[in-house]
């Protein structure tokens, strides 16, 4: 009865005007960047974080993750279309489902990707609403020592989780704890790396950092590139799967389903380690395996519900333990702590229409993603036909606007400047800059919970080994870089990644 009155409360701030306005405009706008290649969710919520200022906190966050998520549905309708995935967990739509349009099974192949996201979402919310409240619970249990060493289990899982080099990828994470540290200590009050600007006193503002490795640099990498116009593959005509294309598929929607509600638990997990695991799976399950890559639903089915199935769990995560599980969900914290609401088990007691009103408008949003998408099928084709030279220089504008409003000066413009300078120079290295983003985020949340602990235990590190989660925590880190970094499985990985780029 308890969960009942729980989800009452959430409809009623979900479905006030004002949230169903912004969840609406959420989940166009992530359609419309996961449309367009070049960009994804985590540039577009980065531009978009300034706005929440002025916003309600449970508008801003209802708004947000609906950007999110209708990224991953606006990601499948090109990659079948036109073969161009606008978001990275499409890309494995791309090797069936164009095929399916290509044999003039387009409007069978989307109906199938939107049925297969609407059912992953929906059991995605569900988790959320079942499971979040008992990780909450347990997590009362912890203390400072626990939570240092829960955010060194998801430092490291983001490192062994992230494109590329081991080296490259520990070492962002690195950088991004460093950046962590510049400002006033609040123990000591000692300024710390900030080089004698008093604009840094207070540390570096998040949306400058967000803005400028992700937002401008995506600008920079996309400019560069020639936009070619995309060719329709074929007509829309029905959007009702046959029989046997829907018996093949629900099977892989429900393993999908399952197997991105797990991965989007993890850190460094979400849509696109959801949707390329899901592939392989169902490759290998398959009585044909030899019809993957020719026009397989099963090849649709699965991919698509694991990347919307991982996008709504990896919320658990963040909104229970305060733990970003990806880029975006650290993008996610820095909105939550604009608004000066801190993530983690008390925010369903302090912040309970908040957190009730967010989890039910993730069903809803899904439901307006499955109403809106399929009719507006040529107004997304359409919007592929808008030349880069025109979009990027509005984008521009927009961020440009955004930044200076964040405290009314220009410092923070310069320093997402010199941000995309260093983002641009990370891509050109093929470092992936997400894990800088997370070091960020948890850096001076593990600073704050190490002194703690060492406070409590009057300065002796064993109190992290004499806690038994916090023991637990650490030893499994230590296993997880000990299992990587042996020759056998960092071959298996790059093998992985690299099989995943091409």
């Amino acid at each position: 009865m308890e969960i009942l009155s729980h989800l009452a409360l959430g409809f009623s701030v979900a479905l006030s005007f004002e949230n169903l306005l912004y969840c609406m405009f959420g989940v166009i706008v992530g359609t419309a960047i996961g449309v367009l290649p070049g960009l994804g969710p985590l540039a577009t919520i980065a531009m978009l974080l300034p706005l929440t200022y002025t916003l309600e906190p449970t508008s801003a966050l209802i708004m947000l993750s609906g950007i999110y998520y209708g990224a991953q549905y606006g990601g499948s309708t090109t990659a079948i279309l036109v073969n161009l995935p606008g978001e990275s967990a499409s890309v494995v739509t791309c090797l069936d489902g164009h095929k399916m349009a290509l044999n003039g099974r387009a409007g069978s192949a989307l109906a199938i990707a939107a049925l297969g996201s609407f059912f992953a979402g929906t059991v995605g919310t569900a988790l959320i609403a079942g499971f979040a409240p008992v990780l909450a619970t347990f997590a009362f249990n912890f203390g400072p020592a626990e939570y240092f060493a829960l955010m060194v289990l998801g430092l490291v899982a983001a490192v062994t989780l992230a494109h590329g080099s081991l080296l490259k990828a520990l070492a962002m994470v690195v950088f991004g704890l460093v950046l962590g540290c510049i400002g006033i200590d609040v123990n000591s009050g000692v300024a710390r790396l900030d080089f004698g600007f008093l604009e840094l006193a207070d540390g570096i503002e998040f949306v400058a950092i967000a803005m400028g490795v992700f937002a401008f640099t995506d600008i920079i990498v996309n400019w560069r590139k020639k936009q070619q116009e995309p060719v329709l593959a074929a007509k829309v005509t029905s959007l009702m799967p046959s029989r046997e294309e829907f018996k093949e598929s629900w099977p892989a929607a429900i393993r999908g389903t399952a197997l991105g509600c797990v991965l989007g638990l993890l850190p460094g997990g979400g849509a696109t380690l959801s949707s390329f695991a899901s592939y392989t799976i169902e490759k290998r399950v398959s009585r044909h395996p030899e019809r993957f890559g020719h026009g397989a639903p099963a090849g649709v089915a699965g991919p698509e519900s694991a990347n919307n199935a991982g996008s709504q769990s990896s919320f658990i995560p963040m909104l229970t333990l305060g733990i970003p599980s990806n880029g975006v969900m650290a993008l996610m914290i820095g909105a939550m702590m604009i608004h000066d609401i801190v993530p983690g088990p008390q925010i369903m007691t302090e912040n309970a229409p908040m957190f009730w009103g967010l989890v039910v408008s993730m069903w809803i949003g899904n439901l307006m993603l499955l109403v809106l998408n399929l009719p507006m099928v040529g107004i997304w084709v359409k919007l592929l036909r808008v030349k880069y030279d025109v979009l990027a220089p509005l984008i521009l504008i927009f961020c440009l606007i955004g930044l200076y409003s964040v405290h009314n000066q220009s410092f923070e413009i310069y320093l997402a400047a010199i941000f995309a300078v260093v983002g641009y120079l990370f891509k050109r290295m093929n470092c992936e800059p997400a894990p800088l983003l997370l070091g960020f985020i948890l850096g001076p949340m593990m600073e704050e919970n190490l002194r703690r602990a060492l406070l409590l235990s009057r300065g002796s590190a064993m109190t992290f080994i004499e806690r038994p989660i916090s023991a637990g925590l650490l030893v499994v880190s230590a296993l997880i870089l000990a299992v990587v970094l042996s020759p056998a499985l960092r071959r298996k990985r790059e093998e992985v990644f690299a099989e995943e780029e091409a």
